[in-house]
């Protein structure tokens, strides 16, 4: 997929409004629990993957996983550290602490990039992240509740490992390697597969508990994660972890209508100031670009 500037920046936001449904959808499982969640999301996500990398591939996807390289094997590491965490922290507690905690990615990126493979961030970026940062401090300081501080600390793993991997991604591809960073995803979810099974026996999953993480598998992991790499290699590191703050706010309302996790003001405000910062700066970037 070749991708202007304008259309990366679209897709990256479906791409969130997908990630956004794995809470309201978690909070409608019967019996799945904690890792086992993990692996059944992850097992059908290799599923899906299987069949749709070689779709658009051919056969030779499954030969750039085996000669991918270290940033391959790498970048795939880092997706099975955000897939096992994002859902075990969903068990543990409220969607709205998970999506806040997931908010510091920016941050993260941001100095990874610039310490490792030294990004020049735009004045307009810093500007945005400093106010998508006072909107997410707001918001975290509501929800942070007695008895959360172990799912908070799972949840930190997030994006601590996607800043990890969109650096990886920006390296790749500024040092002129052809690696095509989309099948790590794939190598992602079976290291979390694999990695959980033992962890989730004895499986305890409804037949309605598997479908609805067959659908998370498919729609709010393997497509909009082989679709965000795709964005990767088109959008700044700091710049698509800001764009993926808008998973809070999607995912937060989904909550709130899908399974009556209702937000307070604070995290309303805090939410208006996140995309306000969106808004501001891709306005900005699209003038001075044309």
């Amino acid at each position: 997929m070749k991708l202007t500037h304008t259309k990366a920046v679209f897709l990256m936001i479906a791409v969130t409004l997908m990630w956004s449904i794995a809470g309201v959808i978690t909070r409608h499982l019967e019996h799945a629990r904690s890792f086992e969640v993990t692996f059944w999301r992850s097992f059908f996500t290799v599923l899906s993957l299987l069949v749709i990398l070689p779709f658009f591939q051919g056969r030779a996807v499954f030969g750039k996983i085996r000669h991918g390289g270290a940033a391959l094997w790498l970048s795939g590491l880092c997706w099975s550290v955000m897939f096992t965490a994002f859902m075990v922290a969903l068990t543990m507690t409220s969607v709205a602490n998970v999506l806040v905690t997931m908010a510091l990615g920016p941050f993260l990126t941001a100095l990874i990039a610039r310490l490792f493979i030294g990004h020049r961030i735009p004045l307009r970026t810093w500007v945005a992240i400093a106010l998508a940062g006072a909107g997410i401090a707001w918001m975290y300081g509501e929800q942070i509740e007695g008895g959360s501080f172990a799912g908070t600390l799972v949840a930190l793993c997030v994006p601590l490992a996607g800043a990890i991997n969109w650096t990886v991604t920006q390296r790749a591809h500024a040092q002129g390697q052809d690696v095509d960073l989309v099948p790590a995803v794939l190598v992602g979810a079976v290291i979390s597969s694999l990695l959980t099974l033992p962890l989730a026996m004895p499986l305890r999953a409804s037949a309605h508990d598997i479908g609805l993480l067959a659908l998370l598998g498919l729609v709010q992991l393997a497509i909009p994660c082989a679709l965000a790499v795709v964005c990767a290699r088109v959008l700044k590191a700091p710049e698509i972890a800001l764009l993926a703050l808008l998973e809070i706010i999607f995912g937060i309302v989904l909550a709130w209508l899908g399974a009556d996790e209702i937000p307070s003001q604070t995290v309303l405000a805090g939410g208006a100031l996140v995309i306000g910062a969106l808004v501001i700066n891709e306005l900005v970037g699209w003038k001075q670009r044309t």
